[in-house]
C-alpha cells in the first residue's frame, strides 16, 4: 500500500503529483462553494478514470500538520492486496437515514468485507441511524469510521461528490475488502460537563423537544446568555452530553446543528432517545488539544503495523472555539502517528468511529478521530 497527501488545485495547475502508482482511491475535502464551482472534481475524474474519486465539503481541510481555510486537501491511495469499491444513496429526509444505510450495507456486503468509510451529507442525514443501518446488515465485525460533510459556521449547505457528480443529501460508503487492510481508531473530545443533568422528556429521532418537562431551546438560551442569538452556530462550542441512565459509561457528544424557534427544539447531529440524560459541555483550548493527543495514541496503540495513511476527522465546533490554536491539535496528531504518515482529512458535522476498546462504531460530535490504515505483507 501507497499513500499521497497533496492539494488538488495546486496540483492540477502545476501538473499532477508523481505518485508511485495508479491509484485506488482519491479522498478529496474542500470549501462548499469552490468544491461546486472550481471543476476540480471533473477534471481529476479525467485525469484518474480508474479510481474512486469521493469528495466532501468543509469550511477547513487538513493538509497534513497544517489547516487550509476555504482550500483543499487530497489523500491518493493505492493497495496491493486489498479491493475497493464505492456505493451511494441519496436521501430527502433523516427519517429515512436507517433504511439507506441498511441499504448500502446490503450492496456493500460480502464474506471478505473488512471495513468501510463513510462520506455524508451533515444536514439531512441522521448519522447514529445511518450507522445502526449499516451496522444491522454487515454486523460488528466491519469496523465502520469516517464522517459528515461539513460547512464551517454557515449551516447552508453540504455536499459530498463521487467521480465529479456533487450532490446534496448523498451517503457514499468506500468499502475494502481482503485479509491484507489493517484498520487502527482513535475518539477522544476533551469537553467538560457542566450544569445540572437533566431528563430528555419528549423528542424524535435527532430532534431534542423537552429536557425536565421545559422547552428544550429555551432551557438552553437560558444557558447560552447573549451568546443566544448568535445560534445555532454559537451552540457549536455547546454540544450536549447524552447517556442511557441504565449505561452511564455508555456517553455520548451531540452538536446543535439548527434550532426551530417556532417549536422551541432543537436539531442535533444524531438520535436524542426519549428517557435518557443529557447535560451541557463546554471546551478549554488546552483539554481539546490534550484530547487530540489521546486519540492518536490511542490509534497508534491499537494497530499492529505501521501506518500507512491516517484519515483524520475533527468537529467544526473544536475549530470555532480554538480558532489559530486548531493547527496545534493537528500538529499533536502528526507527531504522534509519525511525521512520515501521509495525513488528509476535515471538520465535520459528525465523526463516526469506534469508541476506544470496541468494534462497534456510533457517531460522535466534538471529537477527533482517526482512521489508520495498512496493509499486512
Amino acid at each position: 500500500m501507497w499513500a499521497h497527501q497533496f492539494d488538488p488545485l495546486a496540483a492540477l495547475a502545476q501538473g499532477l503529483p508523481r505518485l508511485p502508482g495508479k491509484p485506488d482511491l482519491v479522498l478529496i475535502f474542500g470549501d462548499t462553494d469552490r468544491l461546486k464551482q472550481s471543476g476540480m472534481l471533473g477534471e481529476l475524474a479525467v485525469r484518474w478514470p480508474d479510481a474512486i474519486q469521493l469528495a466532501c465539503s468543509t469550511g477547513s481541510a487538513v493538509c497534513g500538520p497544517s489547516m487550509a481555510d476555504n482550500g483543499f486537501s487530497a489523500l491518493a491511495m493505492g493497495f496491493d492486496s486489498t479491493r475497493v469499491r464505492v456505493e451511494v444513496e441519496t436521501i430527502r429526509s433523516a427519517d429515512q437515514s436507517r433504511d439507506s444505510g441498511r441499504a448500502l450495507g446490503a450492496r456493500l456486503a460480502a464474506p471478505d468485507l473488512a471495513g468501510v468509510y463513510l462520506m455524508t451529507d451533515g444536514l439531512v442525514v441522521n448519522g447514529s441511524a445511518l450507522v445502526q443501518g449499516l451496522q444491522d446488515i454487515v454486523g460488528s465485525d466491519c469496523e465502520i469510521s469516517g464522517g459528515m460533510a461539513g460547512d464551517g459556521a454557515r449551516f447552508a449547505e453540504t455536499l459530498v461528490a463521487l467521480n465529479g457528480a456533487v450532490g446534496a443529501g448523498t451517503i457514499a460508503g468506500i468499502g475494502f475488502y481482503g485479509s491484507a487492510i489493517r484498520f487502527a481508531h482513535g475518539c477522544v473530545g476533551g469537553w467538560d460537563p457542566f450544569g445540572p443533568r437533566r431528563t430528555i422528556t419528549a423528542s424524535a429521532g435527532s430532534v431534542l423537544e423537552q429536557l425536565d418537562g421545559r422547552p428544550a431551546l429555551d432551557l438552553y438560551e437560558s444557558y447560552l446568555g447573549p451568546e443566544a442569538a448568535e445560534l445555532p452556530a454559537s451552540g457549536l462550542i455547546y454540544p450536549l452530553q447524552i447517556w442511557d441512565p441504565a449505561r452511564p459509561d455508555d456517553q455520548f457528544v451531540r452538536t446543535l446543528l439548527g434550532i426551530d424557534r417556532e417549536a422551541k427544539s432543537l436539531l442535533l447531529a444524531g438520535d436524542v432517545p426519549q428517557g435518557w440524560h443529557a447535560q451541557l459541555m463546554r471546551g478549554s483550548i488546552d483539554r481539546l488539544i490534550d484530547g487530540a493527543a489521546r486519540a492518536a495514541s490511542d490509534a497508534m496503540s491499537a494497530h499492529g503495523l505501521a501506518p500507512q495513511a491516517c484519515l483524520l476527522v475533527s468537529c467544526v465546533g473544536r475549530r470555532l472555539l480554538m480558532g489559530q490554536s486548531t493547527e496545534e491539535e493537528i500538529e499533536r496528531v502528526h507527531e504522534t502517528i509519525g511525521p512520515g504518515v501521509p495525513m488528509a482529512g476535515y471538520f465535520s458535522y459528525g465523526e463516526i468511529a469506534p469508541r476506544k476498546g470496541s468494534l462497534v462504531s456510533g457517531l460522535h460530535n466534538q471529537t477527533v478521530t482517526l482512521t489508520l490504515l495498512a496493509e499486512a505483507a
